[in-house]
């Protein structure tokens, strides 16, 4: 992709995207998918979208609660519908879990101990929701999650508010849940830029995702 910055490292290869639209995006992750072998090593994208709503596989469309202008896009993650925007990081895990030796509940307890690990690093105390994926901070969301697998390799990820407009979750029911809060880490006192954020997220993943 044009404009990536690009590491290379012992666990992955990681991409720094910068503000790329949220459909392109989704094809060259399916496209890399498809392409990939057993010998190609994993990656990790990190981006931003501009302003738009995604629905999950499983999404229903009455969980978009008011009239906006904001795009809504169907794409194949699991999960119901959630929002995108600047001032959001996105990392898209890019994992052949065969080679990892793990599986995909495995993978989504470590995507969510990453950011848990993240935050409490800023001194914010977030905490998983039974049944509910993605982290929270006094029953407010913070991180989404959502994945796809095919072949024994995953793609999409999960996306973290870090400073960013708060008012399009409002005309959603966030991942399905009416009435659920959402937050960001800016609000929380976490004095992080997106591009920080995006930085210590990806630290925290390889951490735990990539080993």
């Amino acid at each position: 992709m044009s404009g990536e910055q690009q590491t290379v490292n012992a666990e992955a290869v990681v991409r720094s995207l910068g503000r790329v639209e949220c459909e392109p995006t989704w094809r060259a992750m399916q496209d890399f998918t498809a392409r990939r072998d057993a010998d190609t090593p994993d990656e990790l994208w990190l981006l931003e979208h501009p302003p738009v709503y995604t629905l999950g596989q499983a999404g229903k469309r009455e969980h978009l609660i008011a009239a906006t202008d904001i795009p809504v896009l169907p794409i194949d993650r699991g999960g119901q519908i959630t929002y995108h925007g600047p001032g959001q990081v996105v990392a898209y895990v890019l994992v052949d879990l065969r080679r990892r030796g793990y599986g995909i509940r495995e993978l989504v307890n470590r995507m969510e101990r990453a950011v848990i690990d993240l935050l409490a690093a800023h001194g914010v105390a977030a905490q998983r929701l039974a049944g509910a994926p993605g982290i929270y901070v006094d029953g407010a969301k913070i991180a989404a999650l959502g994945l796809r697998v095919k072949r024994g390799c995953t793609y999409h990820g999960l996306a973290l508010n870090v400073d960013m407009d708060l008012g399009p979750f409002a005309a959603i029911n966030p991942c399905g849940y009416a009435g659920m809060r959402v937050t960001q880490c800016r609000d929380l006192g976490v004095g992080l830029s997106p591009a920080q954020a995006g930085q210590a997220l990806a630290r925290a993943l390889l951490d735990v995702v990539y080993t």
